[in-house]
């Protein structure tokens, strides 16, 4: 399905606005809608640049796309 919307790269996922992320997701049905999109683009970023480190750093600190902070951990 995000083939079909041109979104094939990581760099093509990281210059998607959340806003069409959370559409598509949307559009996906109920298994998928519950995803949070925000830091995708974010994280997609860092793999398109291949900064391994800084991306699993960053997925350390999410929870479900949010935060951790957000759940009080």
């Amino acid at each position: 399905m995000i083939v079909a919307k041109s979104i094939a790269t990581f760099e093509a996922l990281s210059k998607t606005s959340v806003k069409t992320l959370q559409a598509i997701s949307n559009r996906a049905g109920k298994r998928f809608n519950v995803h949070n999109p925000a830091t995708w683009a974010k994280q997609a970023k860092l793999a398109a640049s291949g900064d391994w480190a800084k991306l699993q750093k960053l997925q350390a600190e999410l929870l479900g796309g949010k935060t951790k902070q957000i759940f009080g951990e």
